[in-house]
């Protein structure tokens, strides 16, 4: 939370502080709306707050954010310059130290039709990143076959780990583990969560042989780090664009094993899409992990060879 506290008005600090250590300890989300009580997200629950830092179902009753608190919150994320987050505006988030993101929404600008930005924030969506050293522990030893690292795909719903899974398997493979030797790895990383970099240095642990592309859009990334960096895998959060599945298939052409993440409720919803659907019939993947909240955050709900069988759970560290 260190972070985050930097960046939030006194006010906000203030009642952050005040709430009760086991609601701070798995906090996940800090919901503030312009003119709407304070809310906060935390295990399963959801709750607002009151002004002395207690939570509450009334909504009468939460702390009000408002306008000048706005103002004041949008001023200390963009460090008095907005014209520096120009590019973020435009995607609907903001990405600070530590790997924390920042949903915004208010007023969008378009340009011939696109997105240009977003003015007249009202709404900030604060999500705590967490890293969580051992989170791929269960799964690593399905990600091998004959000493090479198996292409892999992360299936998950919002909110279920799948950006902590990635960066501890980046952190696994730099590092070197029981079921594997040290590799090269290659972290493009878009949304700047995965490796959390400030000023291009990471704030996360990804392991002593992991180059990050900060910032950068995936598929140009896996393009740019194959040629300068020759990884052993790619990591990468979230692909969904078809220029994305490109970049996969000549990763794997190259050589070179590319773990990646979708958003989606199985793997068969998965599998319907256009262009992973693509990647899935023709076996790009090796692996599919399917994450859910089943059982709290980070539960692996199944795992999946090439063909979409899923592994015998009597027979995988997984299994409960």
């Amino acid at each position: 939370m260190r972070e985050i506290m930097a960046i939030l008005p006194e006010a906000i600090r203030a009642i952050l502080t005040a709430l009760p250590s086991a609601v701070k300890e798995h906090l996940e989300e800090i919901r503030l709306r312009q003119n709407q009580p304070l809310e906060v997200r935390f295990g399963q629950q959801s709750s607002y707050v009151t002004q002395a830092g207690q939570l509450t179902s009334t909504a009468s009753k939460g702390w009000i954010f408002s306008a000048d608190q706005a103002v004041k919150l949008l001023s200390q994320v963009s460090q008095h310059s907005l014209y520096a987050l120009e590019e973020e505006l435009k995607r609907g988030y903001i990405t600070v130290m530590g790997g924390h993101r920042i949903g915004i929404a208010g007023k969008v600008v378009l340009e011939k039709g696109d997105v240009k930005g977003i003015r007249d924030i009202t709404s900030f969506n604060i999500r705590i990143a967490r890293e969580k050293k051992g989170a791929a522990q269960k799964v690593m030893p399905y990600l091998f076959e004959g000493g090479n690292v198996l292409s892999t795909l992360v299936i998950s719903p919002p909110q279920c780990g799948k950006t902590t899974l990635l960066r501890d398997m980046a952190r696994s493979l730099s590092y070197g583990s029981e079921w594997s030797s040290s590799r090269k790895v290659g972290i493009v990383d878009e949304r700047s969560e995965l490796a959390g970099c400030l000023e291009g240095v990471p704030q996360r642990d990804v392991g002593p042989r992991t180059d990050v592309l900060d910032a950068c859009p995936k598929a140009a990334g896996m393009m740019m780090l194959i040629r300068s960096m020759s990884p052993d895998v790619l990591i990468v959060d979230e692909v969904g664009r078809a220029e994305d599945g490109d970049a996969v298939w000549e990763a794997i052409h190259a050589g070179v094993a590319v773990i990646c993440s979708a958003h989606g409720a199985d793997l068969n919803e998965v599998a319907r899409r256009p262009m992973l659907g693509n990647l899935v019939r023709h076996g790009v993947f090796s692996r599919y992990i399917v994450l859910s909240r089943t059982k709290g955050v980070g539960t692996i709900q199944a795992i999946y060879d090439r063909s979409m069988k899923p592994l015998e759970k009597e027979k995988v560290a997984w299994s409960s």
